[in-house]
């Protein structure tokens, strides 16, 4: 699936004792129009995977071309990734990373047991979107698109 080119997210929510939590996700779809529906899915041998499980709501953050740092910090495994980083608390009460290209704020619509995954369907309950463009995922390596791929 690396051959397959991606964007790049990092899915945001708050634990059940309120304290932000993160993870680098490339699986990431769109699912429906109406309802709007979007879906990523979380191994279930991720450390933050129970935790994800019991969310209401999460944040999926678009990273922008110039956020590859946010990629590998969200994958790694730093302890304390907020601190590493600027984000701030929306209306919604989700963790948002700042200067992403967008920020879908979401309620957990279904849980999908899949294999050694679950998928989250989420309800965008919010969207916000820069103009900006995107960090690309292919073959286990990040950047922004080329841009002679335009002309």
């Amino acid at each position: 699936m690396g051959s397959y080119p991606t964007g790049v997210t990092v899915v945001t929510a708050f634990d059940e004792n309120d304290k932000p939590m993160g993870l680098t996700v490339n699986s990431f779809a769109s699912v429906s129009l109406e309802p709007l529906l979007i879906l990523w899915s979380i191994n279930k041998g991720a450390g933050s995977y129970q935790d994800f499980l019991k969310v209401e709501k999460f944040a999926v953050n678009i990273l922008a071309s110039d956020q590859a740092d946010l990629c590998t910090l969200f994958s790694s495994k730093v302890e304390d990734r907020f601190g590493e980083c600027d984000w701030k608390k929306s209306e919604l009460n989700l963790p948002i990373l700042s200067d992403s290209l967008a920020a879908l704020q979401c309620k957990v619509f279904k849980k999908v047991d899949a294999g050694d995954h679950t998928i989250m369907i989420g309800e965008v309950l919010d969207i916000h979107n820069e103009e900006k463009e995107p960090l690309l995922y292919h073959r286990r390596t990040i950047g922004a698109i080329p841009e002679e791929f335009y002309k």
